[in-house]
């Protein structure tokens, strides 16, 4: 399913014109209507079930394989479309035949039989060619009924994707230049959008032109457009259309690459231009810079003759560096071998065994490498100043191994350089999710958030970050007597200190550390970076990279749970793409897609074996219809045609394949393969050793293998360049890392103007506890703040909204006293319009900050009154019996607004909430009560 949606979505453009089932029988060469009654009638005319019978009971008197005919023929009854396979089963021959699916005229049933029967071969005969001739109507009929539900399918599924995309606000890389093209063949916008860009477009480069699709080359069409025709063509401005490619380097058809394209683009652009009094020129650049001859020379012989595939013409490759001495290497073949039964039972079932071909080649190629390094194999050096070619010794920074895809092979040739303790980048691309240092990490993770997952715990303590052995593992899980390895771990967490100490740190931080920074603390604090890398090599840093990324990329767009994360990685199909190209010295090992722009002086290719043709899609294009593929042995000609067409192209594409991987080479190409060959002689392997043959190529022994090799130039004629030995001393480890770091200054406290001390109640107060009672003064602060400006009708409700979370009873007793302060009309200057409620400010008192917020703030031109609301149970008398702290509070406020407003006379007054009385407050008395505090510090202050 997932491949037939992935289908549909990528030829979404050719789903667009709506396709009736009349449309398809056409495709197929069906007349209008066809149906499976118009079938069964075409081949049963009348009489065939006697004639049958007849041929059934002949049969059941014949050999073994006439009587196995007649079982078959006996389930048949009416006639009807499953009946027509079976009839095709006996009558016809089979797919393998010399005449495939033909009527068995002359063959069946047995000589013997024929001849006894020759009135019912009579009427035989004419039947089976009507069953030969309606088979390719019959799947026909099938693949339309398949196709009529895939354009059924399309029409549901594409609009649901396209409004999925646009409620994400996603656009995929077609759509990027399928909406560019709607966007110029719009006739409501085209010619303006068209006129606007004209303004500013001179020139249009188009590099990489072979790679270009033609919804792409569309988009360049019409902005090319302007260049000749109306208003645009603008006899002042020389303007130009600049297009490089190279039909030979066509390899990204699976990204719309068509090649084709490229010629017919180059025609229209002719005769464009030729109506607007200009010439198109059509350069070919023959020279190489990159090869030696002899590279170049192989180049030609290899592609000689194969137009089909892009390589016509006379022009051949013309070395620049005509001096620079060059090789062509072909390795022996390793002979396949079927090593299934030479492994250890404890080895992988994946894994190839030690004497696998695949394996044998890879270490064949690693020793070379490692011999020519180590045994100072040179190689010309050319470029410099003076136009001389000289040697120096090679590195492992020359080595570019390119394969034909990321196989066993691919993998075998990583491990056997890294074994064979060659620096070496690892491969171009990596899936996340399968990097071995992400599988621990993810596996401690899973551990984290579900300790009683004892198989993510095993994984864990068996991975580099705790380094435990396997007898250790087993001891501890064999001998437990608990259901979970955590509780055993547990129970003998003295003889683990080191991994007891680092989980129980962990488990500490789980539940609040965001998936990243609980991974760089696996990283980090206990040092698994490290201990990752140093097990795994450098190249495990690009994947734990990319999981800290991913982690990051998940706490964006969801709540950061351990968790969500950890299924958000199962279901993400990560992958990231090295920079192969600054690999620095290391070998480098990747795909020639990948390869596609490099160059390096020695290349090995050891994917020449023989590949089998590729397996169409689910979509399958004919006459320009999209259709639904149907097995390989039902399908009709019109898809054996277009499956025909399609591997064709395949193939010619992975010819220009081969191309871009011998031209990848400078100075050295060696060519090996591992395995059988191909039987027709089509492999890359086969077609370098045609050519090497037809030139003689000379044989030497070298690695303990005869090869065959192709020279140009005298390889050690030129002089070896010494490379200066370096010699770095490490810089002295600065003074300050030598000592612990200070501890950090402690920063200044900040005081509320209710942390100045005293008492906030009187005594003898029998009101609530204290947090029950700073929980309904808080109540009835917000009633207070915000009643005050709705109409008293639409407080209940807007109390509703306000104390959701309050019982209805409390609530009501809340507003009450709310309500009696409110409706109070001494207290409306309090509440009036143009007063200030909640108002935030700071001061410095002393050596301290405080922060404050006042409950409500008159600002006059001769005064400021501050007021705070009180719900206190108990109420003074007078001021003079008011709590000490309540006056220290308003003590601080006090200071605070004189030095904002120094002009001003400073009030203060406390709202008794419960009496709905308001008691003011003489400015020496909160004065005093402050005390020692009001020394106020000069320094900034904000309100």
């Amino acid at each position: 399913f997932q491949s037939l949606t992935s289908g549909v979505a990528q030829n979404r453009n050719a789903f667009a014109a709506p396709l009736n089932r009349d449309d398809l029988l056409d495709v197929f060469a069906l007349p209008p209507g066809f149906d499976e009654d118009a079938l069964i009638r075409s081949v049963y005319l009348g009489g065939e079930a006697d004639l049958l019978r007849r041929l059934r009971a002949a049969l059941a008197t014949s050999g073994v394989n006439d009587q196995k005919a007649a079982a078959k023929l006996a389930g048949i009854g009416e006639p009807n479309l499953s009946d027509l396979a079976t009839l095709e089963n006996v009558f016809l021959t089979g797919g393998s035949a010399k005449e495939p699916f033909s009527a068995k005229l002359g063959s069946f049933p047995a000589k013997a039989l024929r001849a006894a029967h020759d009135d019912l071969m009579v009427e035989l005969a004419p039947f089976m060619l009507r069953v030969e001739g309606a088979r390719q109507q019959r799947l026909g009929l099938a693949a339309v009924d398949r196709s009529v539900a895939l354009h059924g399918f399309a029409a549901v599924f594409l609009p649901e994707y396209e409004r999925r995309k646009q409620v994400r606000g996603w656009l995929d890389f077609d759509d990027l230049i399928l909406k560019a093209r709607q966007l110029l063949n719009d006739p409501a916008v085209a010619a303006w959008v068209l006129y606007r860009l004209d303004g500013g477009i001179d020139h249009i480069l188009v590099d990489e032109a072979q790679d270009t699709s033609p919804a792409q080359w569309d988009v360049i069409e019409k902005l090319a457009q302007e260049f000749t025709s109306g208003l645009g063509a603008r006899a002042d401005v020389e303007r130009t259309i600049f297009v490089v490619g190279d039909k030979k380097q066509s390899i990204y058809s699976f990204q719309g690459a068509d090649p084709q394209a490229f010629d017919r683009m180059q025609a229209e652009f002719s005769t464009r231009l030729q109506g607007f009094g200009t010439e198109l020129q059509n350069m070919t650049l023959e020279h190489s810079f990159r090869s030696s001859e002899v590279i170049l020379r192989l180049v030609d012989l290899v592609f000689d003759g194969r137009a089909e595939a892009g390589f016509g013409g006379d022009g051949k490759h013309r070395a620049f560096k005509s001096d620079l001495p060059g090789r062509v290497d072909l390795w022996p073949v390793v002979e396949k071998v079927d090593d299934t039964d030479d492994r250890v039972w404890t080895d992988p079932v994946d894994r190839p065994g030690e004497q696998h071909h695949n394996v044998i080649l890879a270490n064949r190629i690693a020793g070379e490498i490692k011999r020519m390094i180590d045994g100072g194999e040179t190689i010309p050096v050319d470029g410099n100043k003076a136009g001389e070619i000289n040697r120096r010794l090679v590195h492992a920074g020359d080595f570019l191994i390119l394969v034909q895809r990321r196989s066993d092979l691919f993998a075998e040739i990583i491990r056997a350089c890294k074994a064979a303790k060659l620096p070496i980048a690892g491969a171009d691309r990596l899936k996340v999710g399968a990097e071995l240092a992400v599988k621990d990490l993810a596996a401690l993770l899973s551990f984290l958030a579900t300790p009683e997952d004892s198989l993510s715990l095993a994984i864990s303590l068996k991975s580099p970050l705790f380094g435990w052995d396997e007898q250790a593992l087993f001891d501890l899980a064999h001998r437990r007597d608990v259901p979970y390895l955590w509780q055993a771990i547990r129970a003998r967490d003295k003889e683990f200190p080191e991994t007891m100490a680092m989980l129980d740190d962990l488990r500490t931080q789980t539940d609040f550390l965001r998936p990243y920074d609980l991974i760089e603390r696996i990283l980090t604090h206990h040092d698994g970076r490290r201990k990752l890398l140093s097990r795994l090599g450098h190249e495990a840093e690009d994947g734990i990279n990319a999981l800290l990324s991913q982690a990051l990329a998940y706490e964006r767009s969801e709540v950061p749970s351990l968790t969500g994360f950890l299924v958000w990685m199962e279901t993400d199909n990560l992958e990231i793409k090295r920079q192969m190209g600054s690999a620095g010295n290391m070998v480098r090992v990747m795909t020639v897609h990948g390869a596609k722009g490099l160059e390096s002086p020695i290349v090995i290719l050891p994917d020449t074996g023989p590949r089998r043709a590729p397996n169409p899609g689910e979509i399958m294009m004919a006459k320009g219809v999209p259709l639904w593929r149907t097995n390989a042995t039902q399908m009709p000609d019109t898809l054996i045609q277009a499956r025909d067409l399609a591997r064709e192209k395949q193939m010619n594409e992975r010819l220009r394949l081969l191309y871009v991987a011998l031209t990848r080479a400078e100075k050295w190409l060696i060519v090996a393969a591992a395995g059988d060959l191909d039987k027709d002689g089509d492999s890359w392997y086969q077609m370098v050793q045609a050519v090497m043959d037809s030139e003689n190529a000379g044989q030497l022994g070298v690695g303990g293998q005869t090869i065959q090799r192709l020279e140009h130039g005298d390889w050690d004629a030129p002089a070896l360049m010494t490379r200066p030995t370096e010699t770095h001393d490490p810089e002295p480890l600065p003074d300050m890392f030598a000592h612990a770091a200070p501890p950090p200054k402690t920063m200044p406290q900040t005081l509320s103007p209710s942390d100045l001390g005293g008492a906030k109640a009187l005594p003898g107060d029998q009101g609530l506890n204290e947090e029950a009672a700073k929980l309904r003064g808080s109540r009835i602060h917000l009633l207070l703040e915000h009643l005050a400006d709705i109409p008293q009708p639409d407080w209940p409700m807007a109390a509703i909204n306000i104390l959701s979370d309050t019982p209805d009873a409390e609530r009501a007793a809340l507003l009450a006293e709310a309500g009696n302060v409110l409706t109070n009309p001494a207290l409306a200057d309090i509440f009036a319009p143009d007063t200030l409620a909640e108002v935030p400010v700071t001061a410095r008192l002393g050596s301290t900050r405080m922060h404050g917020v006042i409950d409500r703030l008159l600002i006059a031109p001769d005064r400021v009154l501050a007021v705070d609301f009180k719900s206190n149970a108990t109420i003074p008398s007078d001021v003079s019996a008011c709590p000490t702290g309540i006056l220290r509070q308003m003590g601080a406020y006090a200071q605070a607004l004189a030095q904002i407003y120094p002009d001003r006379r400073i009030e203060t007054a406390i709202l008794w909430t419960k009496s709905a009385q308001l008691m003011p407050l003489p400015h020496d008395l909160v004065t005093d009560a402050l005390g020692p505090m009001t020394n106020l510090d000069d320094g900034p202050l904000h309100s």
